[in-house]
């Protein structure tokens, strides 16, 4: 079996959209022609396009913009042992609806993944669905106890390759643990991704540490917390010559350290995710647990500052931390209630929303943040580096007009904990192509046996 051709037919691709904001007609539509997984002719319409042959699908991609597939470096997939909140087929079904066509799975999954057998049963759940890459993230440490390194050379020589190591949803707290994580994955080039929270001064924390957490009687979480770990841990790579990655970034002080650490000369990469780019502490006023998140929203002034750093350039990506959970984890009280949002089907329209939209960056540059970036700091060796001949043909078509309602109709996972549902947000993502087979079809995800068969003829 092998997949069908497609021919998408007037496409504005997003690197050539260089200029800040939201204008698309500075670049002419271009006919891309797909075979075999791979992008096999590109031609510009001002120079007549590309015909159609009776044996291939075509995309009228008029009004749509064409971006290389979206890379997540920082999703939870659950899966094993947490298959209430979201599954590998699930999660990844959510990512194909936003867009996405590669994800890395974070390692808070139970058993662990701490080992080379895990991260390959992960993986291979990942090809079995189709629907998106999945690289598993390895963890730092053994069950994530922060005690004893894992096996983290076994997992790197796995057939999963594993090149990104993270205890997520918990920090690397002892320093000497962290430098030791540090020295190994240097030898084989791979990253720490740092989840940069000081255990002692966040115990027991259910929101921003300042004047609204006094008044609602909340536990704080100081910006400090976050700061001083990110300022430990690049001294730290810096003392090494490895690669450090911070997950979720999310105030001024951390911007202020990434600067002063890239100033210096430090291999170090930051990420913010969608929901730290546009709510705030104010929506803790409501005690609706869609709003818990590690770490917490923050103040109006974090979000501002956090936006201007991703114009700058200081903060390398855009990443989901989508964390799904199950109705009766987030519908009680407050304090009782899990921390983390869901984030694929709504990362592209915020980013448009805050970023784009606003004029803080272009459509070339949102690429960079949700595309190119994120698979340069995983090593993700197939991703294209641009929609042009001979390249794997991973893309997302997305339409940039208008604004809808995001509804429980555009989650495709278990979980629904969105912080995002009711609001108008802008664009819609239409098609997602992942290694030459269309996942996303005009706004519907394609049907599950397909896809697998799609994936297995691609292998």
């Amino acid at each position: 079996m092998s997949n069908p051709d497609i021919l998408i037919r007037g496409a504005r691709i997003a690197a050539e959209l260089t200029a800040p904001g939201a204008d698309i007609s500075t670049a002419g539509p271009v006919d891309l022609r797909i075979s075999e997984g791979r992008i096999v002719e590109r031609v510009a319409q001002s120079e007549g396009g590309l015909e159609a042959r009776d044996d291939e699908r075509v995309i009228d991609a008029d009004g749509l913009v064409a971006l290389t597939g979206l890379v997540d470096l920082h999703t939870h997939l659950r899966e094993p042992g947490f298959e209430q909140s979201e599954t590998v087929l699930t999660g990844t079904r959510a990512a194909a609806a936003g867009g996405f066509t590669s994800v890395f799975a974070m390692a808070n999954t139970m058993p662990v993944q701490d080992t080379a057998g895990v991260v390959e049963q992960v993986q291979a759940l990942g090809d079995a669905a189709g629907y998106a890459t999945v690289r598993p993230i390895g963890a730092v440490t053994e069950d994530l106890a922060g005690e004893r390194l894992s096996e983290i050379g076994a997992m790197a020589q796995s057939r999963a390759g594993v090149r990104v190591f993270s205890d997520d949803g918990k920090c690397v707290h002892d320093p000497l643990l962290m430098r030791r994580a540090l020295e190994y994955v240097k030898t084989f080039d791979g990253v720490i991704a740092q989840h940069a929270q000081d255990p002692r001064l966040t115990e027991g924390a259910q929101m921003n540490e300042g004047s609204l957490s006094s008044e609602l009687g909340l536990k704080g979480w100081p910006a400090v917390a976050e700061e001083s770990i990110i300022a430990r841990d690049v001294l730290l790579a810096e003392h090494i010559g490895a690669r450090l990655h911070i997950c979720h970034l999310s105030t001024a002080g951390s911007i202020e350290v990434i600067r002063w650490a890239k100033a210096r000369g430090i291999a170090v990469t930051a990420e913010v995710t969608p929901h730290h780019l546009i709510l705030t502490e104010e929506l803790v006023r409501s005690y609706d647990a869609r709003y818990k998140v590690n770490p917490p929203l923050r103040r109006e002034e974090d979000v501002r500052a956090l936006r201007a750093a991703v114009a700058e350039g200081l903060i390398d990506i855009i990443a989901t931390d989508h964390a799904p959970h199950p109705t009766e984890a987030k519908e009680c009280e407050w304090d009782a209630a899990a921390f983390g949002m869901v984030g694929l089907e709504s990362a592209l329209p915020i980013a448009m929303l805050t970023l784009v939209n606003e004029g803080h960056v272009s459509w070339a540059a949102l690429e960079t943040l949700l595309s190119q970036k994120p698979a340069e700091i995983g090593r993700l060796a197939d991703h294209p580096t641009a929609l042009t001949v001979g390249e794997v043909a991973d893309i997302a078509l997305v339409d940039p007009s208008g604004a809808s309602e995001f509804d429980l109709s555009r989650l495709e996972g278990l979980s629904v904990n969105s912080p995002f549902l009711g609001m108008e947000l802008p664009g819609r993502i239409a098609y997602t192509v992942r290694h030459g087979y269309l996942t996303l079809d005009d706004g519907r995800l394609v049907e599950r046996d397909a896809v697998a068969a799609n994936a297995a003829a691609a292998r």
